[in-house]
């Protein structure tokens, strides 16, 4: 369950979130960021964060494509 540590008679207010998830070749993985950090970035707490990570395999059901050709 969660509790509530504001102050009594604090209004806490919850704010929507989005997720968004980006898999991109490696030659364009930092201008991804870069452009998902600025688009973001609003100067208020909750702007989110982003993590970078190696996706070992991606594989297209429907044609069974792998590799970068999935992508």
């Amino acid at each position: 369950m969660w509790k509530c540590t504001a102050a009594p008679n604090t209004k806490v207010v919850f704010k929507a979130k989005v997720k968004i998830e980006v898999v991109v070749n490696d030659a364009i993985a930092a201008a991804v960021v870069e452009a998902v950090r600025t688009a973001a970035n609003s100067g208020s707490i909750g702007d989110g964060k982003i993590f970078v990570m190696n996706v070992e395999e991606a594989v297209r059901i429907r044609t069974n494509e792998r590799g970068e050709a999935a992508v």
